[in-house]
């Protein structure tokens, strides 16, 4: 496995590659990021994963100063599954200050888009930036973040870009809690709570799958349990599955997603639902 953190020797060491697999991370790695790098393993000769805390994505008072950094402890996972762990710094992903971006859909200013603003113009710009650096074949990205993967989708197609993204289930500890960098926020007290996002989920998914159309009432009742144990909720929304619009009138692939604070800690899960 080779680290790289600058552009040049990025490309000088991938000219030749002719079937790569991205994965693209901010870092301190978990098992679902590594269950990710398993299945670019399976997908191509070449294996690329990126480290890099993006500012660009992160509101004014959002965590990117204290978002955990540990290269040394992710490398250390990485041996004998990556072939490239590429970790550039801020100056050499942003040579200059960003004036160009890409401007995301209108679904990127609803959900997590209605709390973080600019949120996934950020994310948006330095994934196409990254492409466009590893230049690979197939990319690989979690459902957890769902609006992430939609849009992602969105602009592979609409900037007619030849990459395959592969969405991959989201990994889950044994309660069901969807693993998370920022997981490690939370008091032991908060974590066992924590559970009850993913609980909640499946019980709107199974009110959905007993004939219920009605979402609005849906989403009411999965946010008032949340907000009952002292949840802070931003969002419970249904949605179909393919633009994250609202589903219209017999829509047989859903998706539910939440997003809320549990004490300091933002949280968001999805669960799709096939009728």
């Amino acid at each position: 496995m080779q680290l790289i953190h600058t552009v040049s020797e990025l490309r000088a060491r991938l000219s030749n590659e002719k079937s790569i697999a991205f994965v693209p991370t901010m870092g301190n790695l978990h098992e679902g990021h590594i269950e990710l790098v398993r299945m670019a393993r399976e997908r191509s000769s070449c294996v690329v994963v990126s480290i890099f805390v993006n500012p660009i994505q992160f509101g004014p008072n959002e965590d990117f100063d204290k978002y955990p950094r540990t290269l040394e402890a992710d490398c250390a996972r990485l041996q004998g599954m990556a072939d490239v762990v590429f970790a550039p710094s801020v100056d050499e992903m942003y040579p200059e200050q960003q004036t160009l971006f890409v401007e995301p859909p209108p679904i990127a200013n609803e959900l997590c888009g209605a709390f973080r603003p600019g949120h996934f113009r950020g994310v948006a710009t330095v994934v196409l930036k990254l492409f466009n650096l590893v230049q690979p074949q197939i990319a690989i990205f979690g459902k957890k973040d769902y609006q992430q993967l939609a849009i992602i989708r969105q602009m592979v197609i609409q900037f007619n870009l030849p990459i395959e993204i592969v969405g991959a289930e989201t990994s889950r500890a044994a309660d069901g809690l969807a693993l998370s960098s920022r997981n490690q926020y939370l008091s032991a007290e908060e974590r066992t709570e924590a559970a009850m996002m993913s609980r909640t989920l499946q019980v709107a998914g199974k009110t959905l799958a007993s004939g219920r159309s009605d979402y609005a009432a849906v989403e009411q009742e999965a946010a008032g349990v949340l907000a009952k144990r002292g949840w802070q909720v931003e969002y419970v929304a249904v949605r179909n599955q393919a633009g994250l619009g609202i589903p219209a009138a017999g829509c047989r692939k859903l998706v539910v997603l939440a997003a809320a604070r549990l004490g300091k800690t933002r949280l968001i899960d999805n669960l799709e639902v096939c009728l």
